[in-house]
């Protein structure tokens, strides 16, 4: 009910609204507060020490280890840098304050719990795979490397937690920067819309640059211990082509941090968006971001946690995998040529990524902000912008790329291999640059099949959800087309680039796929700040709404958010088809460990046998299971959000009329809570499925006299899994950014704008899309990839 200041003045809506704390008191993590309470002088001993230990190592192991990671401390520099402009900027007025203060609140008080589930889980997991790989078979090249059970053993859990704990990190910069930027961008949308495009790109530039660059260095400096520690090349120790093979782990727990902190944000984000809109939009008819609406703080905490949470420790993941897949595949294609020195083909991917934090700040750098004010003119808009910078950042990737070859993949056995596998890697750019543009075309308003998508909406809600579906069914044709012709070419480029195994074949297929998917990913940095611009701008939006802005300012917002949804999307399919790639060069992976603990060929998968097309069977099963399961986590979530907003609605009548505050809190614990609880049955799914369908059939093989069987059908499983997960999510990224663009379109005025019938049937189109677009599709194609790790790291116990 109202406080006594209420009753006196009959209404808050003309003073200074309050919004409040969502935590007992301010939190500071623990790593941070250990850190705070060193002394200064002790602490820069302690860093000059790190530095001189790492960069010891590096020394140990390779001048290019010791590039890299200058590279990536460099970058670190440039990140703080970065961090000390935005934070520079102005937070507006103290209304503007408030509602970012509550907004951070939510975030951080989420992702601790969230993170201390994801923790408990982890380090579960960790004792399971100490225990099967302490009582696991060894391979012949660790029996000749002296690397036995226990090492391995050891080894792995240690890169898996790295992996998890570095994952997390990323993840958390990724909410800590969007949380402080938001307020920002809407203070200086005030005053220009430029500046409040540099301020978000800037922003997101920041989170990019730190996710990438701890992705390659974490990677660098556990190759450099591994390789110091265990003597790696000296008479009778591990050969380096073996190397890479030990640094699955890592790939590991970067993917199942991932795949949790997605799941766990994207049921947040959505079932509060969903909530906020059924009752608030539909019901009640105010707008999106309205502070009479008790779910509106849930969503905009929402967006930090589902999109910047989320998305970071995904980029990480997807930036992982591929690297620790290429090394794999580089090495072993060096070992078959006899390729004197093969560490160029091996550290070739870490190379690739330091140097995309290179191009990609130059990107960032590239969008400057402008003395000019008011509206975003119409030459002049922010997809453009970006899209100038994007295009800085490719050509530069294509130039660096070209010298990377050269330097690090030219052989005198084959002299111009290194320009071959330039090609693919501009084939992988090429895929990247068509991918953006696909989703872009399908999700952006300014083109044909959103527009068809909002008209279909003025007959009513039935038409505009046939036409969202028939789009993202039709939105999967070109990606599957251009993944196929990359994978096609990379493959033909790489064998005939005169790399020869000691039989006369070729061997180069692999690897040349593995530069595409490299090339595929040296924008990431780039890609992950466009990504991250999204839901910054988005908040900015709400904070402008609900800070009751003047117009103007809520004109260059929208215009920012429309953006912004376009980007998000885009960066989805730049994920799924790095997804498709790398899980293709994983799958390569497998079949190699396989072979290595049976010690027999394991080339093919024939599904003409029962029981392997049986696993594939269930691999496809898993996918639309799993995202059903994700889906109605959102519904379910989102019922009690509705619920609670309509009780709010019902029991204080005065929150329409200003004179009464609704309990933003309370919506803030229900999404926690519930999401927090329904991550945990979609995500055991994704880890249990593969290792319980392996096992089971590897049992059965044992009473028939097939002792491949559960590799086998493990391997079907995760072909099956790995194409029906891509179109599925595909399918769901896109028809869910439609969705939300047709909305956007017709609240620019089109076919009646706001309040109309056509306007109802968009918000019906955008709910029915929110779980696919946040929550369902971005986990697919994270659960494609950690489904390749997780049976990379458990191969033993299917056979």
């Amino acid at each position: 009910m109202m406080d006594s200041a209420d009753m006196e003045s009959g209404s808050y809506h003309d003073r200074l609204r309050t919004f409040p704390n969502m935590r007992a008191k301010p939190y500071t993590p623990l790593v941070f507060r250990i850190l705070l309470g060193i002394n200064v002088r002790v602490l820069f001993l302690l860093l000059l020490l790190s530095f001189g230990a790492i960069f010891y190592m590096g020394a140990k192991t390779s001048p290019i280890i010791v590039l890299v990671i200058s590279i990536c401390i460099l970058s670190f520099f440039v990140a703080i840098y970065l961090m000390k402009w935005v934070l520079a900027k102005d937070e507006g007025p103290p209304e503007m304050v408030q509602i970012a203060d509550a907004i951070r609140d939510g975030a951080e008080g989420f992702i601790r719990t969230q993170y201390g589930t994801i923790s408990k889980m982890a380090m579960l997991l960790a004792l399971v795979i100490l225990c099967i790989y302490l009582f696991r078979s060894t391979t012949p090249q660790q029996e000749a490397s002296g690397v036995g059970r226990t090492t391995t053993a050891y080894i792995t859990v240690a890169s898996f937690l790295l992996g998890a704990l570095c994952s997390g990190f990323a993840g958390y910069v990724g909410m800590w920067v969007s949380v402080r930027a938001n307020v920002r961008v809407s203070s200086a949308a005030r005053r220009s819309s430029r500046e409040a495009l540099q301020i978000a790109t800037r922003a997101g530039g920041l989170s990019a640059l730190i996710v990438v660059g701890m992705a390659v260095i974490g990677i660098a400096v556990l190759y450099a211990t591994f390789y110091v520690w265990l003597g790696v090349d000296t008479p009778g120790s591990m050969k380096v082509t073996d190397l890479p093979l030990l640094l699955v782990g890592y790939g590991f727990g970067a993917s199942f941090v991932a795949l949790f902190a997605q799941l766990g944000g994207g049921i947040y984000t959505k079932a509060a968006d969903v909530g906020a809109d059924l009752v608030g939009k539909v019901e009640q008819g105010i707008p999106e971001d309205d502070p009479r609406n008790p779910a509106v703080i849930a969503d905009l905490v929402g967006d930090n946690v589902g999109d910047c949470a989320a998305r970071g420790a995904d980029l990480f993941e997807s930036i992982a995998a591929e690297i620790i897949s290429a090394m794999i595949l580089g090495g072993t294609m060096a070992q078959r040529c006899k390729i004197e020195d093969p560490s160029g083909f091996i550290l070739f991917p870490l190379v690739v990524h330091s140097f995309d934090l290179v191009v990609s700040s130059v990107g960032i750098f590239s969008i400057r902000g402008t003395r000019e004010s008011g509206v975003l003119s119409p030459i002049e808009d922010p997809m453009a912008i970006l899209q100038k910078g994007y295009s800085v950042t490719i050509v530069l990737a294509v130039l660096a790329f070209g010298l990377s070859t050269r330097w690090l993949l030219y052989v005198e056995q084959a002299p111009s291999a290194w320009f071959n596998f330039a090609l693919c890697g501009l084939i992988g750019i090429i895929t990247a640059y068509i991918f953006v543009w696909i989703t872009k075309y399908y999700t952006d308003y300014k083109h044909e099949p959103v527009r068809t998508l909002a008209l279909s909406s003025s007959t009513g809600h039935g038409t505009n959800i046939i036409a969202g579906v028939s789009l993202g069914l039709e939105s999967t044709g070109l990606p599957v087309l251009v993944i196929s012709a990359a994978i096609v070419s990379a493959y033909w480029l790489g064998q005939t680039a005169g790399l020869i195994d000691e039989t006369g074949n070729p061997t180069g297929g692999l690897f040349g796929t593995a530069v595409a998917t490299m090339g595929m990913l040296s924008t990431a940095a780039y890609i992950l700040t466009m990504d991250m611009f999204g839901p910054i701008a988005d908040n900015a939006g709400g904070i402008v709404e609900m800070s009751q802005q003047p117009e103007s300012v809520r004109e260059i917002t929208d215009v920012l958010d429309a953006v912004g949804n376009t980007t998000k999307a885009t960066t989805k399919g730049f994920a799924i088809g790095s997804a498709a790639l790398a899980s293709f060069l994983l799958f390569s992976a497998y079949m190699d460990e396989v072979s290595s603990f049976s010690r027999e060929p394991f080339k093919q998968v024939d599904i003409a046998i029962p029981e392997v097309f049986v696993g594939g069977l269930l691999g496809a099963m898993l996918i639309f299971v799993f995202s059903a399961w994700a889906c109605a986590a959102v519904g379910r979530t989102a019922q009690e959000v509705v619920n609670e907003v309509r009780r709010q609605f019902i029991e204080r009548p005065g929150i329409m009329d200003y004179k009464e505050k609704p309990d933003y809190a309370r919506c803030v614990a229900i999404v926690a809570s519930a999401s927090l609880r329904e991550m945990i049955k979609p995500g055991a799914l994704a880890i249990i499925s593969p290792i319980v369908v392996g096992f089971a059939f590897r049992i059965l093989g044992y009473y028939t006299g097939q002792p491949l069987l559960g590799a086998k059908v493990v391997a079907a499983f995760l072909m099956f899994a790995t194409v029906s997960g891509i179109l599925m999510a595909l399918f769901l990224n896109t028809a869910g950014g439609a969705w939300d663009n047709a909305k956007k379109y017709i609240e620019t005025g089109a076919l009646g704008g706001k309040g109309s019938d056509a306007h109802k049937a968009a918000i019906t189109g955008d709910t029915v899309g929110d779980p696919f677009k946040d929550t369902a599709g971005p986990s697919l194609h994270v659960l494609i990839k950690m489904l390749s790790t997780i049976t990379l790291v458990m191969a033993p116990i299917f056979l």
